[in-house]
C-alpha cells in the first residue's frame, strides 16, 4: 500500500473513520470557538482594549486561521488514508497558508514573551513605549516574517514535493534548515531566554517578600499608634507620635506595593511558564522530525511513518485550541467575557465588569 513516491498509505476501517473523523471535528470547532472568542471579547469590551493584547488578537487570529484553512484539508487527507485528493496547484497554495499560519501562531508566541518580560523588568519606562503603533508594528512584523518563509518554494528556490497524491513541503537542505529555524528553534530559544529571566525576577522577588514582609501585627500597631496619637496631650509626645505614626505608615504602604509587585511577577512566571510548556510539548517533536527528515530520506520523498508524521502534525495543530484556554484561565476580564458570552449575556458587559473591578479594587484596599 503506498503511493507513487513510496509513501505509506493508511487503512481506515467505517468505525476507525467515524471516531477520527469525531475526534478531529471536535478539536477544529473547539479551535474556532475558543480563538473567536477572544478576538469578540477584545473588540467588545473597553477593558480589554489595551495595546498588549493586540499581540493575544495576532495570536488568536493565527490560530484561528489555522483552523479555519489548514486543519479541513488535513481532516479529509487523514481520513482518505494520507492520500492528497486537491491538485499539484491546491497543495502549493495549501502548504503556504499551512506554514505562514502556523508560524504566525508560534512567532507571537515568542513576542508575547518579550512583551511580558519587559512589562516585569521594566515597569516605569516600558508601559510608556507599550503604545498602540509599537503593538501594530510587531504584529505587522511576525506577519510578514511567516509569510517570507512560505516564498521560497512559490518561487523556485525549494519546490514542494507534489507528485501524484502527495503534497509534502519542500525537503531541500538549506530550505529545511532556514524554514525550521526562523519558524520554531529561534522564538523557541528567545522565549525560554524569557521565560528563565522571568523565573529569576520573580524568585529575587520572593526572597526579599519573605525576608521584608511585616508581620500582621505591625499593621495592628499602626492602628494603635493612631489611636494613642489622638490621646496625646503633651505637644511634644503628640508630635514624636504622629512622626512614629506616618514612617509605619510609609513602610506599610511601601510593603503592600512590594506585594503587588511580587504577585505581578508571580503570575507572569507562572502563565508564561505554561505557555511556553505547552508550545514546546505541541511542536517541538513535529520540528525535530521535520529537521530530520530530508537528511534521513533525502530530498524527494518523505520515509518517516505516515501514522507517525499525522500524529506529530496534529499534536502541533493542538497548541492553536490550547493558547486560548491559557488566556482564558488566567485572564479574569478574559474569562468572564468568555462566561458572559457564553451565556448570552452580552448587553451592558463593560458595566458589569467595571462593577466587578471596582469591588476587587475595593476588597484590596481593605486587605
Amino acid at each position: 500500500n503506498a503511493t507513487d513516491c513510496g509513501e505509506e498509505i493508511l487503512l481506515y476501517g467505517d468505525t476507525e473513520k467515524v471516531v477520527i473523523g469525531a475526534v478531529l471535528s471536535i478539536i477544529i470547532l473547539m479551535t474556532i470557538a475558543g480563538n473567536g472568542l477572544v478576538i469578540i471579547s477584545v473588540c467588545i469590551v473597553k477593558k480589554l482594549r489595551q495595546p498588549s493584547n493586540y499581540l493575544v488578537v495576532s495570536l488568536a487570529a493565527a490560530d484561528l486561521s489555522v483552523a479555519f484553512a489548514v486543519m479541513p484539508f488535513v481532516t479529509i487527507t487523514d481520513l482518505v488514508g494520507g492520500e492528497w485528493l486537491f491538485g499539484k496547484v491546491f497543495c502549493n497554495v495549501f502548504i503556504a497558508m499551512d506554514v505562514m499560519c502556523c508560524t504566525a501562531s508560534i512567532m507571537t508566541l515568542c513576542i508575547i514573551s518579550v512583551d511580558r518580560y519587559l512589562g516585569i523588568t521594566r515597569p516605569l519606562t516600558y508601559p510608556v513605549r507599550q503604545n498602540g503603533k509599537l503593538m501594530a508594528k510587531m504584529v505587522f512584523i511576525v506577519w510578514l516574517l511567516s509569510a517570507s518563509i512560505t516564498l521560497p518554494p512559490l518561487f523556485g528556490w525549494a519546490q514542494n514535493v507534489t507528485v501524484e497524491r502527495v503534497c509534502l513541503i519542500s525537503q531541500d537542505f538549506g530550505y529545511t534548515v532556514y524554514s525550521t529555524g526562523v519558524a520554531f528553534y529561534i522564538p523557541m530559544a528567545v522565549m525560554l531566554v524569557m521565560y528563565s529571566r522571568i523565573y529569576k525576577a520573580a524568585k529575587v522577588s520572593a526572597e526579599k517578600h519573605r525576608f521584608m514582609n511585616f508581620p500582621k501585627h505591625y499593621e495592628e500597631e499602626g492602628v494603635y499608634c493612631l489611636e494613642a496619637s489622638s490621646r496625646a496631650h503633651h505637644s511634644s509626645r503628640r508630635t514624636k507620635a504622629a512622626e512614629e505614626c506616618a514612617t509605619l505608615s510609609k513602610l506599610l504602604r511601601q510593603d503592600r506595593k512590594n506585594i503587588s509587585i511580587f504577585k505581578r511577577e508571580q503570575k507572569a512566571a507562572r502563565t508564561l511558564g505554561i505557555i511556553v510548556g505547552a508550545f514546546t510539548f505541541c511542536w517541538l517533536p513535529f520540528f525535530l522530525m521535520s529537521t530530520a527528515r530530508p537528511f534521513i530520506c533525502g530530498i524527494r520523498c518523505s520515509c518517516m511513518p505516515l501514522r507517525l508524521e499525522r500524529t506529530l502534525l496534529w499534536l502541533g495543530y493542538t497548541n492553536s485550541l490550547i493558547n486560548p484556554l491559557i488566556y482564558a484561565f488566567f485572564n479574569r476580564d478574559l474569562r468572564t467575557t468568555f462566561w458572559n458570552l457564553l451565556r448570552c449575556r452580552y448587553r451592558n458587559i463593560n458595566r458589569r465588569l467595571s462593577a466587578a473591578s471596582m469591588h476587587e479594587a475595593l476588597k484590596a484596599t481593605e486587605r
